[in-house]
C-alpha cells in the first residue's frame, strides 16, 4: 500500500509541476536558437555595463574632491562636473535596463502568442543597439573628463574648453554623435517594430 500511495503522490506531483511549467513558461524552452543567442549576448553585455556604471559612478566621486565646493564660482563648478555625474545613470538606463527589457518583450510577446521575430530584428539589437550605445557611454565619458580636468587645471571659459573637443574639429565632433546617436535610434526603433509586428494577429484565412 505504502509503495503503491508513494507512487500516485509522485505521479501528481510530476502532473502538477507539468502544468505549473505550461501555464507560466513564458516560451522560453520552446524559443528559436537566435532569441537564446541575443538573450546570451544581452545578459553578458549588461553584466558588464553594471559593472562600468558602478565604477564610473565611483571615478566621479573620486574625481570632484579635487574640485569641492567653494573652490570655483558654484554655476561654474555645476557645469565642470554635470556632464560626468550623468554618466552612472546614463549608463544604467541605456546600457542595462533598455536591453534587459528588450530581451524581455521577445519572450512577453511569444506568451501573449505573438509569432517569433526574425533574426534580422534581434540582430537590430545586439549589432546595433548594443555597440553604438557603447559609443554613447564613452562620447560621454570623453567630454566628462575633458571638461572637468580642464577646469580642474584652471581653465575657466567653458567656451572654449567645448571647443577644444575632438582636436577643435567640428564637423569630426557633429559626424561622430550624429552617426552614433542616429545609429541607436534607428536601431532600437527597428527591433521595437519587429516586436510590433509579431504581435499582430495572423490573417483568417479564406
Amino acid at each position: 500500500m505504502r509503495q503503491a500511495r508513494a507512487a500516485l503522490d509522485s505521479l501528481a506531483a510530476r502532473s502538477l509541476r507539468a502544468t505549473h511549467d505550461a501555464a507560466y513558461d513564458p516560451g522560453m524552452s520552446t524559443a528559436p536558437e537566435h532569441y537564446a543567442g541575443t538573450t546570451r549576448v544581452v545578459l553578458k553585455f549588461a553584466t558588464v555595463m553594471t559593472a562600468v556604471s558602478l565604477l564610473s559612478g565611483v571615478s566621479f566621486q573620486e574625481s570632484v574632491k579635487k574640485l569641492p565646493v567653494g573652490s570655483i564660482d558654484p554655476g561654474l563648478r555645476l557645469e565642470a562636473v554635470l556632464g560626468l555625474a550623468l554618466v552612472h545613470g546614463h549608463v544604467m538606463v541605456a546600457a542595462v535596463l533598455i536591453p534587459i527589457a528588450m530581451v524581455g518583450a521577445l519572450y512577453l510577446a511569444r506568451a501573449a502568442g505573438g509569432r517569433d521575430v526574425k533574426p534580422i530584428t534581434t540582430k537590430m539589437l545586439t549589432r546595433g543597439y548594443l555597440p553604438f550605445v557603447t559609443i554613447s557611454v564613452l562620447l560621454m565619458l570623453y567630454k566628462g573628463y575633458h571638461v572637468l580636468l580642464a577646469v580642474r587645471g584652471g581653465d575657466h571659459n567653458l567656451a572654449a574648453i567645448d571647443g577644444r573637443l575632438f582636436g577643435g574639429s567640428s564637423a569630426l565632433r557633429h559626424a561622430v554623435y550624429g552617426v552614433s546617436h542616429t545609429a541607436i535610434a534607428v536601431a532600437l526603433g527597428l527591433f521595437m517594430i519587429g516586436v510590433w509586428r509579431a504581435l499582430r494577429p495572423p490573417k483568417a484565412r479564406a
